[in-house]
C-alpha cells in the first residue's frame, strides 16, 4: 500500500511539473502576443483551488491530474465586446497563433535541458560499460564478443555508461542489424567494431532487459556473503537477519557463494528455511520462512528480501559524472537531444509495424517510473522528468487536430491556401482525431494492466 501510495504521490508531482511547464509555454507566449488568457488550469474537471490574479486570468488546480489547458479570448468560442476582439486568439495574426500552439512543446524541450542540466551539475556516479558475461549462442556470442570488453559505441553513438548502451540498443528494434564497436582486450587503445544480425532478435521488454535479450550481462564485482540490506518488514527481517552477518549455510547446505542462498530461498516458498550466520564472531541459527511471488511464466519461488555486499570495484570501473555549469549545459543539450532522436526514432517505427503497440506504456507504468526513480534520488528523477518532458513535446506535435501539431498542420494550410480550414473540415478532424487518441490510450492502459 505504501509503495502504490509513493507511485501516486510522485506521479501526480511529475505530471503536475510537466503539464504546468507545457501549459506556461502557451500562456507566456499568448500574453506576449496580447491575447487575453482567461484560465489558466493544471489538471481538468472540478477545481481544487482557485484564484483570480491582478493580470485578470483564473489560476487554478483541479481534480483530475491527467493534463491541463489554457483558456485564451477567442470569438470561436464566446462573444467578444468589440473594444476586447483585438485580444482574441483567432484574430491575432497567423504567425502570432502558430507561436503560441508550438510554445508548450518547446517548454518541454525547453525544460529537459534544465533538468539534464541540474542533474549534470549535480552529479551522479556512472560506470564504465564493460561486459561481465556472454551467453552462449546469443547474438552478441554469435558475433564474436566475449566478456571483459568495454563497449565505445554502438552504430556510431558513443557509449560512456550503460544509459549510454541501454538507449542505444532500444533504438534498434525492429532493424535488420546494429554495429558495436569495443575495445580489443588484446591489444590495449585498439578498438575492434563488429555487425550483429538483428534478424532473430526478440526482445520482450516486460521479460528482458535490452543487454539480457542480446545475450550479456554488465560487469560487477563479484558477491560476498555478507548481508548489505535487510528490507523493512520481509521475510528476512521477521527471521532476525541483521546487516552485516555472514552466510554460513541454508539447510544444512555450505554456502560457498550468493547463489546457492538464492537457490535455497526460491526453491522453498512459505516452508521453512534453517540458516546458519556468523554474528560478532559467533555462530548463531535463524529460522527464515520465505514470502512467495509468481514468475511471468506462472513460476511459484520464495524470496526473502534480502541482498548481499560487492566486492570493491576494480579501480577505473567508476567515475564521476560532474560539470560546471557551462560544460553541463552542453552536455545537458547533447543528453537532450539523444533522448528526441530516440522518442523520434521508436514514434516512427511505432506506426510503421516495427515496433508492437505492447511496447506503449500508459500512466500506471508512468506512475511506477516515478516511484521508482524518487526513490534513487533527485539525479534519477530529474532523468525521468526530462525523458517524459520529451515524449510530451513530441506526442503533442505528432499532427493530429485534438494536438498542438494537428493545429499546426491547419496554420500551415491556412498559410499556404490563405484562408482558414474550414470548420466542418475541422470538426471532422476533432473527431478523427479523438477517436485515435482515445485507442492509443485504450492500448497503453491494457498493456498496464498486463504488466501489473
Amino acid at each position: 500500500m505504501s509503495e502504490l501510495l509513493w507511485n501516486l504521490a510522485s506521479f501526480i508531482i511529475a505530471l503536475g511539473i510537466l503539464v504546468a511547464v507545457h501549459e506556461y509555454g502557451h500562456f507566456w507566449v499568448a500574453r506576449r502576443c496580447g491575447v487575453i488568457v482567461e484560465k489558466f488550469s493544471i489538471g481538468f474537471g472540478k477545481a481544487l483551488w482557485s484564484k483570480k490574479g491582478k493580470d485578470g486570468t483564473e489560476y487554478s488546480i483541479s481534480m483530475i491530474p491527467l493534463g491541463g489547458y489554457v483558456k485564451m479570448l477567442d470569438e470561436r468560442v464566446d462573444e467578444v465586446p468589440e473594444e476586447l476582439k483585438k485580444h482574441a486568439f483567432n484574430n491575432r495574426p497567423l504567425w502570432q497563433r502558430s507561436a503560441i500552439v508550438a510554445a508548450g512543446p518547446i517548454a518541454n524541450f525547453l525544460f529537459a535541458v534544465v533538468a539534464c542540466w541540474l542533474a549534470f551539475m549535480i552529479g551522479v556516479t556512472a560506470l564504465k560499460p564493460v561486459v561481465g558475461h556472454v551467453d552462449n549462442g546469443s547474438i552478441f556470442s554469435q558475433a564474436g564478443i566475449a566478456s571483459g570488453v568495454e563497449l565505445k559505441a554502438i552504430s556510431g553513438i558513443q557509449t560512456s555508461d550503460w544509459e549510454a548502451v541501454n538507449m542505444a540498443i532500444v533504438s534498434h528494434i525492429g532493424d535488420e542489424s546494429m554495429t558495436v564497436t569495443y575495445s580489443d582486450k588484446e591489444n590495449i587503445g585498439v578498438d575492434v567494431t563488429k555487425r550483429l544480425d538483428l534478424t532473430n532478435w526478440a526482445f520482450d521488454p516486460e521479460k528482458d532487459s535490452p543487454m539480457l535479450s542480446l545475450g550479456f550481462l554488465p560487469y560487477r564485482p563479484a558477491l560476498t556473503l555478507d548481508v548489505a540490506n535487510v528490507s523493512s518488514n520481509s521475510a528476512a527481517e521477521k527471521s532476525g537477519l541483521l546487516v552485516g552477518d555472514r552466510l554460513l549455510s541454508a539447510n544444512g547446505q555450505t554456502l560457498t557463494e550468493w547463489q546457492g542462498m538464492v537457490d535455497v530461498i526460491q526453491a522453498n516458498p512459505n516452508k521453512a528455511v534453517t540458516i546458519a550466520v556468523m554474528r560478532d564472531g559467533k555462530e548463531t541459527a535463524l529460522t527464515l520462512t520465505p514470502d512467495s511471488k509468481e514468475t511471468a511464466t506462472g513460476e511459484v519461488i520464495g524470496f526473502a528480501g534480502v541482498s548481499p555486499i560487492f566486492e570493491e570495484w576494480p579501480e577505473g570501473y567508476r567515475y564521476e559524472k560532474q560539470y560546471g555549469p557551462i560544460v553541463a549545459f552542453g552536455k545537458a543539450i547533447e543528453k537532450t537531444g539523444s533522448i528526441i532522436d530516440l522518442t523520434l526514432t521508436m514514434t516512427k517505427k511505432l506506426f510503421t509495424g516495427d515496433v508492437a503497440l505492447n511496447n506503449l506504456s500508459g500512466p500506471i507504468s508512468i506512475a511506477k517510473g516515478a516511484g521508482t526513480t524518487a526513490e534513487y534520488g533527485l539525479v534519477s528523477f530529474l532523468g525521468f522528468l526530462a525523458l517524459i518532458s520529451v515524449n510530451l513535446g513530441i506526442i503533442n506535435l505528432l499532427p493530429l487536430p485534438v494536438l498542438d501539431g494537428g493545429h499546426l498542420l491547419f496554420f500551415a494550410i491556412e498559410g499556404i491556401t490563405r484562408k482558414p480550414v474550414p470548420e466542418r473540415v475541422q470538426e471532422i478532424g476533432y473527431k478523427v482525431g479523438t477517436v485515435m487518441i482515445m485507442s492509443l490510450m485504450a492500448v497503453a492502459l491494457f498493456n498496464d494492466f498486463m504488466r501489473l
